[in-house]
């Protein structure tokens, strides 16, 4: 079973995520969207698009996304298989959280990382 495929998004968190939002999008060249992000296409070495984005984001501090993890970023990463990499990552004694998300977007889990950084786990709809 492969594990992890690519990073689908990074998110993290500031004091004032519109300053900071717009500190990168000056000074870095980020095209930051209302929404508080940006989306970068993959593309292979020719430069043409193959299929999948990586999403950044910044939200505000006080968003409890990132609990039961105390950290102030979060990694998502592209998985194949969810349901099958969760149950691999019990029977490992990792600290696998309970809920998962399924939406239009994909599916979802949690696991804490072994310095209790929670990770998200993204399996996207099919064709993406």
């Amino acid at each position: 079973m492969k594990r992890v495929t690519g990073i689908g998004g990074i998110f993290f968190h500031a004091k004032d995520p519109v300053a900071l939002r717009a500190w990168y999008k000056r000074h870095l060249g980020i095209d930051v969207q209302d929404w508080g992000g940006a989306a970068f296409t993959w593309t292979d070495d020719a430069g043409h698009p193959t299929g999948g984005t990586t999403v950044w984001s910044i939200g505000a501090a006080d968003n409890q996304h990132y609990a039961p993890g105390t950290s102030s970023f979060m990694v998502n990463y592209r998985v194949d298989d969810l349901a099958a990499l969760l149950q691999a990552l019990r029977d490992e004694g990792c600290r696998v959280l309970e809920n998962t998300e399924d939406s239009e977007y994909g599916k979802f889990g949690w696991v804490l990382d072994a310095e209790g950084n929670k990770v998200e786990l993204w399996q996207p709809p099919p064709g993406q």
